[in-house]
């Protein structure tokens, strides 16, 4: 039986994917911020065969991350499955309770707890492997190195580009403190998909809703790419996709001596 941890699981493509994992009978966590979707990500999982569990927690935390992977650590012997999808857009510049900037924290630095911190457990597992939903395969920006916070000037756009490209490199720098290991990193660039607008104030909101309506994927659609990736499980310990197509790992986002450098700028952080 598969053991699977979903962050960011009970909305769009997380939430897709760990109700594939409780159909094929799965014990699934699934870590989320709004209780509501964990009640109805639990009413769904009655109807199958797997396990669901959810977690509350406030993955913009650093503390609340490291009390996720206690949490975890209590409840398995290993894992199999670590999916990192939660990511929410911040308009206006959210500083956490770390001090620390939303965008960064969510996109970036939970993902980098989680994936260090879950590595134990995950090298028990028949097949480990860390899915990292992104924008893997896209060179435009880079990490904004002389700000990561944005404390100085923040933007939506550059804030989210920049913490794409952290993103990027914490699949190169896992591995290179990995090099030993089993577990997989496989870094994905999804199709644009309906996954909800709720966090947006307005008129962003309405012009997202006409957006997605028109041109956004249904979560169970966009995620099918993803899913086949995880059950094949190709042999390269670093797979890399973007809307269902290989990337090559040779591509400027993806520069060991970046990734290094982000590795030793984050222990400094945390």
């Amino acid at each position: 039986m598969k053991d699977v941890v979903v962050a960011g699981g009970t909305t769009g493509m997380g939430r897709e994917i760990a109700l594939h994992y409780l159909r094929a009978g799965a014990r699934v966590t699934v870590i989320g911020s709004t209780p509501s979707r964990g009640e109805d990500l639990l009413a769904a999982a009655r109807e199958l065969p797997g396990t669901a569990v959810f977690l509350h927690a406030d993955l913009l935390s650093v503390a609340e991350n490291h009390r996720v992977i206690k949490e975890l650590e209590s409840r398995y012997d290993k894992l199999d499955v670590l999916v990192l999808a939660a990511m929410v857009p911040f308009v206006r510049r959210r500083e956490t309770v770390d001090g620390l900037e939303g965008t960064f924290v969510l996109y970036y630095l939970s993902r980098f707890i989680l994936s260090f911190g879950l590595t134990e457990l995950l090298e028990r597992g028949e097949n480990p492997i860390i899915a990292n939903l992104g924008a893997t395969g896209i060179t435009k920006g880079a990490v904004n190195w002389d700000d990561l916070q944005f404390a100085r000037k923040y933007s939506t756009v550059k804030a989210t580009i920049s913490g794409g490209r952290a993103n990027d490199l914490l699949a190169v720098h896992y591995l290179q403190n990995h090099p030993d290991g089993r577990t997989k990193y496989f870094g994905i660039q999804p199709p644009y998909t309906k996954s909800g607008t709720n966090h947006l104030p307005q008129p962003l909101r309405a012009l997202a809703k006409v957006s997605a309506a028109l041109f956004a994927k249904p979560a169970a659609e966009s995620v099918r790419d993803t899913l086949e990736v995880l059950e094949a499980q190709p042999a390269e310990r670093l797979i890399l996709r973007a809307v269902g197509r290989p990337v090559d790992p040779g591509l400027k986002t993806f520069d060991p001596r970046a990734a290094r450098r982000l590795y030793e700028l984050t222990k400094e952080l945390i």
